[in-house]
């Protein structure tokens, strides 16, 4: 099974993501604390005052503890990339504030801490207590593995310990699980740490006893007198036990959590069966629910899947969280695989949805990512109430804000993989890692350069996206080789010398993609993509009515660098504007449509919304 490479073992070089990266460190990480502690969030004062510093009452939603234990994870990583003294003592003293919030029994939770401690743990549908942990472990362990300190970690056991006396299958146990999953996968990252049994049981567990009859979730709502936020227990993966779930349903992002648990559990135990399960999920929502852009979620109500080949792109939820679920999951099944679509859907969510969810600046954010919009109907109607065409500062429930913090800072973990004496190259960026130099104007440019800085004996495996087909060259020491691949690695194997090069050189042409003729809103229409990037038309660029804009036959692409956007590749094309009648009638015989011949100008789809509000199209008429 491979393994993630160590962010301190990948050095970024100038390129795409140091840039990226230095945002989230140097803006986002910063402009987030500073919300945190803010009346618009309330985070940190619910800690004051379940901690007794403060007086009041518990501000946001019962979940809010969240968003302080992402924005630690955001600083571990940041931390072992880019050592900073004053980053980690502000850190030390948000650890030190939470700490104080707990209960003797390791419980700490604050929204059961201020609004009644004898109500815990009888609500797990609902109330997130375990989500909690789930984040607050997460956490825990990446600020260990930066700093060695155990402060977050020994209250984070001490949390689980109290969780593990009170539910598990055991005689006078809840026989419950969690409402939002996480806990789970973030258990077996514990696991792998402390090697303690307990912590691997329990997140089995979790996957396990979740849809077995009696429901737990139904019982628990009798027991209370109460009924379900939600209209099904499938809503919360809980309807059937995991085995048999085979359709990704309800909630995305639980569901997307849920799907990352089941791998981990599976490899962690050893049960190939389980992984099978996860298998299944994974091709109903890649081959039937997945957005071109990687989002997740297709509906707003419940933020939630729908139906199968259902993809508006007005009406999408696309919620930014699960995007980066969909990273996790995709992430956990290439380890056990070696599977290059694994990677090839990770690339998708991250230079497209994941990207988008963040302004260029780092402090602005979407929730919600749509594949169309029109102002006009954003504003206007109630079906597109959840929509937005300018990113936000922050939002009442702000799960993504530091969700994508703790994700881009952890990302140089996702470019390298090692299994045994072969090291993985999935994310193509400018970095050294072990042996490896990596130049590369990646996305831009397909063109990859991996220099080796010492002798050694091992086997080098280089994906070759799926977008690219055969349009591909590797050279080794400037002579073209022709590899067999592999699930979508080339393998190298060899005694390499210090100063041999490796070229990967990967054909970008400007490709028009269609959707599968069951995905009804696309029928007649293309999408344009470039390397892993998918483009979209602007108002800024193209004037207000883009629904009225066609391809020609002959596009005759153009593609060019330019100095927007943060210097990024746009392309052009022929297309046609269809000319709005002279007269006023609403219905007519149909006459002769006369088109305006135009030029289009496409922009990557994650830099949308960074320039004057405007319309957006991802999708444009044949």
């Amino acid at each position: 099974m491979a393994e993630p490479m160590s962010i301190r073992a990948v050095r970024l070089s100038d390129g795409f993501w140091r840039d990226r990266l230095e945002v989230v460190r140097t803006k986002m990480i910063p402009y987030q604390r500073e919300v945190l502690d803010s009346p618009e969030s309330g985070c940190l004062r619910n800690f004051r005052i379940a901690s007794g510093k403060e007086d009041g009452a518990f501000s946001g939603w019962w979940f809010q503890d969240t968003d302080a234990y992402k924005w630690l994870e955001a600083v571990a990583y940041s931390l072992m990339r880019v050592p900073d003294k004053a980053l980690e003592a502000e850190a030390d003293s948000m650890i030190d504030l939470i700490v104080s919030a707990g209960e003797e029994d390791g419980y700490l939770d604050t929204y059961y801490t201020i609004n009644g401690i004898e109500g815990r743990f009888s609500d797990l549908a609902d109330n997130h207590e375990l989500y909690c942990l789930g984040h607050m472990t997460e956490a825990a362990v990446a600020y260990f593995e930066a700093t060695g300190k155990r402060k977050l970690l020994d209250a984070c056991l001490g949390f689980i310990n109290c969780v593990d006396e009170n539910i598990g299958p055991e005689e006078g146990k809840r026989h419950g699980y969690p409402g939002h999953e996480v806990a789970e996968m973030a258990l077996i990252k514990l696991y792998a740490m402390t090697g303690d049994e307990r912590h691997r049981r329990l997140a089995s567990y979790f996957i396990r006893e979740r849809g077995q009859s009696p429901l737990y979730f139904e019982k628990e709502k009798a027991e209370h007198g109460r009924v379900l936020r939600w209209d099904s227990y499938q809503y919360y993966q809980a309807g059937k036990p995991v085995l048999e779930q085979d359709k990704a349903e309800g909630h995305a992002v639980r569901a997307l959590y849920l799907c990352s648990g089941i791998a981990d559990v599976a490899a962690a135990d050893g049960d190939e069966e389980l992984f099978h399960a996860a298998e299944r999920l994974w091709d109903n929502i890649t081959k039937r629910q997945l957005y071109i852009t990687g989002q997740a979620g297709a509906q707003h109500y419940g933020e939630s899947f729908s139906f199968d080949y259902n993809l508006p792109n007005d009406t999408v939820y696309g919620e930014t969280c699960a995007s980066i679920a969909l990273a996790f999951f995709a992430q956990r099944m290439f380890l056990q695989t070696h599977d290059g679509k694994y990677m090839d859907t990770l690339e998708r969510a991250l230079y497209n949805t994941i990207l988008s969810g963040m302004s260029l600046s780092g402090t602005e954010y979407f929730y919600v990512n749509p594949l169309e919009v029109d102002r006009e109907a954003v504003d206007k109607l109630d079906a597109l109430r959840e929509t937005e065409y300018r990113r936000q500062e922050w939002f009442g429930c702000a799960c993504c804000p530091p969700n994508l913090a703790r994700f881009i800072s952890s990302l140089p973990s996702y470019a390298y993989n090692r299994d045994g004496d072969t090291i993985y190259v999935n994310q193509y960026m400018s970095s050294s890692v072990g042996p490896l130099a990596v130049e590369t104007d990646y996305p831009w440019s397909g063109e990859v350069g991996i220099t080796l800085t010492r002798s050694s004996d091992f086997t080098l495996a280089l994906r070759i996206p799926s977008w690219a087909g055969d349009g591909y060259t590797l050279s080794l020491n400037g002579v073209e080789t022709d590899l067999e691949v592999i699930k979508g690695y080339a393998y190298i194997k060899r005694r390499w010398s210090a100063g041999d090069k490796v070229t990967l050189s990967l054909s970008m042409p400007v490709r028009l993609v269609e959707a599968n003729p069951l995905v009804r809103e696309d029928i007649g229409k293309a999408a344009v993509q470039r390397g892993p990037v998918v483009y979209c038309l602007e108002e800024a660029d193209n004037g207000p009515g883009l629904y009225r804009l066609s391809l020609s036959p002959e596009p005759c692409f153009e593609v060019s660098r330019e100095d927007i956007l943060g210097g990024v590749v746009t392309i052009k094309a022929r297309g046609r504007r269809l000319r709005l009648w002279e007269d006023d009638e609403l219905y007519a015989d149909i006459r002769e449509h006369r088109y305006e011949r135009v030029t289009l100008k496409f922009i990557p789809y994650f830099t949308w919304a960074n320039r004057a509000p405007g319309d957006m199209s991802v999708w444009i008429r044949l």
